[in-house]
């Protein structure tokens, strides 16, 4: 989403960089499946990174074909907002990825995804998430019945990003971006973004954090989570970009 009239919180937002095109509201991984970094072991100027698996019997223990580490998001059900009735819509492949590979071929979008291109490429990311361990489920963002944005809820604690700050037992991530251009521009974001930190707090009760680390670069995205509740925590570098760390506290959630 281009900037939002969405100003001020917690922290600083740096300046926006020239530039003839406006930037969409997208916190997500750059060339990266839900924030699982790797790198290429004979490469000696590359940071070590952490690439968390999980045992078997702990998924199974944990996830189950029940609840999931996630817990059952498919069942979080529709929420009113200012701006209509959203919902969280777990993506359905064989239906749902035109929809997101078109929307990952914006421009606007691709600047910070980094997933523009062959079908394939939209298709090998979602799937990477719908047949992994489930710590990361990618949805669509449903707005009075019809998908204008795109979502990853992710466990921040299981997650390559926990070695960068101090995580918390539970800590939820977001991912997120605003399909059309025609949705960006009306402050849609930072209102979509605390409502699905609502959902998250309210539906997800061992949930103290929910976190988001969009690139430092994307200002209007910063924006739009200082808006929502969210405070600037500190600046982190990832291995593929330097993010904004922003988290909004359940305990503070009254406040912000």
């Amino acid at each position: 989403m281009p900037p939002t009239d969405a100003s001020a919180g917690t922290g600083s937002v740096p300046a926006q960089p020239d530039s003839a095109t406006p930037r969409a509201v997208t916190a997500g991984p750059r060339n990266s499946p839900f924030g699982r970094f790797t790198v290429e072991d004979d490469d000696p100027d590359s940071e070590d990174t952490l690439e968390l698996c999980l045992p078997p019997e702990f998924v199974a223990l944990r996830a189950g074909a029940t609840t999931g580490l996630l817990g059952r998001l498919a069942t979080w059900g529709p929420v009113v907002t200012p701006v209509g009735s959203f919902q969280l819509m777990p993506v359905r492949l064989d239906q749902d990825l035109p929809l997101v590979h078109r929307w990952m071929n914006d421009p606007a979008v691709a600047e910070f995804w980094e997933l523009a291109g062959p079908r394939n490429r939209t298709e090998d990311h979602l799937r990477a998430q719908l047949h992994g361990d489930g710590r990361s489920m990618p949805c669509l963002g449903v707005l009075d019945g019809i998908p204008m944005s795109y979502w990853e809820i992710y466990r921040a604690d299981l997650d390559p990003l926990a070695r960068h700050y101090p995580v918390r037992p539970h800590d939820t991530g977001i991912h997120l971006l605003v399909g059309d251009a025609a949705d960006r521009g009306r402050g849609l974001g930072s209102v979509l973004v605390r409502a699905v930190a609502d959902l998250i707090l309210d539906r997800r009760p061992p949930c103290a954090r929910v976190v988001a680390e969009p690139d430092l670069r994307n200002t209007p995205s910063i924006a739009a989570f200082l808006s929502a509740g969210f405070r600037f925590a500190a600046e982190v570098d990832l291995p593929d970009k330097r993010a904004a760390l922003v988290i909004r506290d359940r305990v503070l959630r009254g406040v912000l």
